[in-house]
């Protein structure tokens, strides 16, 4: 991740959450009381967020001592404790509801590209995102798909070409949206072409795109199809595949299969964080 990014984040975050103060917490401990807080698992997965629990101290108060028991990507269990803080009990409560929702979402995240990865084990597809994540925290989910064994599409519409059905219909034709974009374009850009049929997954092919979607295929069309495709074109499929469908789609032959489900609808890692004061209140 970029650390610098990563940093201005986190202070945008704080500052929308703790506003002017945290009343709460300012006004309940003196500043001179010292706390541990225990980040707690409480479900099985694979965890990400390491550099977010670090950088979120920090950010809050850079006096905080911070010891996290778990690496991003590694397995962990109901109970484990993923890290430890200790330090001003302000400042721990100051941090613990951002640094807690990004790290349950990334983790969430992780666990879940983590499940699908092992779906398709033994093949040679590879799985990734989309760009259906959180506005204002790409970086941080497609990090999570990473952590997962996952892979990431393009990170924005500026890294990557896709043409899709309504860039198609304005050009023509798929073969005058490629010359034409490719004629701008950069030579180290990519051209991806979405298609749903068999004759316009041919236009795309002697179009010459770089990569080719098949978009709501069904396994069966897909591997049909994919016969037709040059080993120097890489193929995808994306469009309403689930886990339970995702290895038939594995087995079509296609290069990767794009996951929105992935960060679009996270189910959150539940972690809870536990505060006990370490030196008595004055």
């Amino acid at each position: 991740m970029n650390n610098l990014k990563l940093k201005s984040m986190l202070e945008t975050f704080y500052i929308e959450d703790i506003g002017d103060e945290d009343l709460s917490s300012t006004y309940l401990f003196p500043e001179t009381a010292v706390g541990e807080m225990n980040l707690v698992a409480k479900m099985a997965g694979v965890f990400c967020g390491q550099q977010i629990i670090e950088e979120c101290s920090s950010v809050i108060d850079h006096a905080t001592e911070v010891i996290c028991h778990v690496k991003d990507g590694a397995p962990i269990c109901e109970g484990q404790i993923i890290a430890t803080l200790k330090g001003s009990v302000q400042s721990l409560l100051k941090s613990e509801r951002v640094m807690l929702n990004l790290i349950q979402r990334m983790s969430g995240i992780s666990t879940a590209t983590h499940e699908v990865v092992e779906e398709i084990e033994g093949t040679a597809t590879k799985i990734c995102d989309t760009r259906k994540t959180m506005p204002g925290l790409r970086m941080l989910d497609k990090y999570a798909v990473r952590i997962g064994g996952g892979f990431n599409h393009r990170f924005g519409l500026y890294d990557a070409v896709m043409l899709k059905d309504n860039h198609l219909a304005f050009a023509g034709s798929i073969k005058n949206a490629v010359h034409t974009v490719r004629e701008a374009i950069g030579h180290t850009v990519k051209i991806e072409v979405e298609i749903e049929t068999e004759q316009a997954l041919r236009e795309a092919v002697e179009a010459q795109a770089d990569i080719i979607m098949f978009d709501n295929c069904t396994p069966a069309e897909i591997k049909k199809w994919r016969q037709v495709v040059p080993a120097s074109i890489i193929t995808e499929a994306s469009g309403m595949i689930t886990k339970e469908t995702v290895r038939d789609y594995a087995h079509a032959g296609v290069d990767y299969i794009s996951l929105g489900y992935l960060t679009h609808s996270v189910k959150a890692f539940d972690i809870s964080a536990n505060l006990s004061i370490l030196e008595s209140i004055s």
